[in-house]
């Protein structure tokens, strides 16, 4: 433990790697392990004081994360930069603290992020490969054509309504949102599904996907896949894709905390853009 505390608290952001497989989620729960209580508990542990990490998104049971971003705010003189590998040395396999640093009181993971990017990816090969399996969805059943796919998510660019696409239980006020990108291609027998957005719905991505499935194999056109979601037609979207093959890859800030790691862009994917990005 670090007993030593300075006489104001300050506020350091973690870039943060998970395997979704391990844990029921970000968010802290009762009776089942979080990456949110896990880090928690490690920086607990080195304080000797609980603290609470905010992130920039919450991610779900057996959801991963690329470069998830997170916040805490604590007295101890431990400098910006070690933090990253103290915490690592506490914590277990499956959570991985790519970097480090201090940022200004008023920045926040969440409410300081312009964007979130996820990519969903398929994997569409008849035999199973267990080295893919906790990352994809495996499906076989009909041949998937990403070219109607990537069709079919254009209309949904600009500022949206994606209420058909909101899992029931959410707290969010409204359900519009800023769709900045959205692709679909393939890479031999993967199909990934990326989109880049303001923000996003409690359970979006993978409602979404389980719709645009029936695109690709022609169950839906891509005319009755537009007016599902234009006119929020929620009851209409029966299934959800599996967790496993979501990931979460970046969060991009107007001005990116993490600009001291520019010389690491092979291990944080920083651009000269100044976001997060591991793709």
């Amino acid at each position: 433990m670090f007993s030593a505390d300075s006489e104001s608290p300050h506020r350091i952001a973690l870039v943060i790697q998970y395997l979704g497989t391990y844990f029921y989620g970000w968010q802290r729960q009762p009776n089942h392990p979080s990456v949110q209580q896990t880090i928690e508990e490690a920086i607990a542990k080195i304080c000797g004081k609980p603290t609470v990490l905010h992130s920039a998104g919450r991610t779900d049971t057996g959801v991963h994360a690329a470069a998830q971003v997170a916040h805490f705010d604590t007295s101890s003189l431990i400098p910006p930069q070690r933090w990253a590998k103290i915490l690592n040395s506490y914590l277990p396999e499956g959570i991985l603290i790519c970097g480090s640093t201090e940022v200004e009181s008023d920045w926040h993971a969440r409410f300081s992020a312009t964007w979130r990017r996820y990519r969903y990816t398929i994997y569409t090969a008849a035999i199973p490969n267990l080295f893919v399996k906790p990352f994809s969805w495996h499906y076989y059943h009909d041949r998937l054509d990403e070219k109607l796919i990537h069709q079919a998510l254009q209309p949904m660019l600009g500022e949206q309504d994606m209420a058909a696409f909101q899992r029931a239980g959410s707290s969010r006020p409204h359900s519009r949102l800023e769709l900045q990108e959205a692709l679909c291609w393939r890479d031999g027998d993967f199909v990934h599904v990326e989109v880049q957005a303001s923000g996003f719905l409690y359970g979006m991505i993978r409602l979404l996907v389980g719709q645009l499935v029936d695109v690709g194999r022609s169950r839906l056109s891509v005319e009755a896949f537009t007016r599902i979601w234009q006119e929020k037609r929620r009851i209409e979207v029966k299934y959800a894709a599996p967790p496993q093959g979501l990931c979460l890859l970046a969060i991009g800030y107007a001005d990116n905390p993490f600009a001291e790691f520019a010389s690491r862009k092979q291990t944080l994917g920083l651009n000269d853009s100044h976001v997060l990005n591991l793709v």
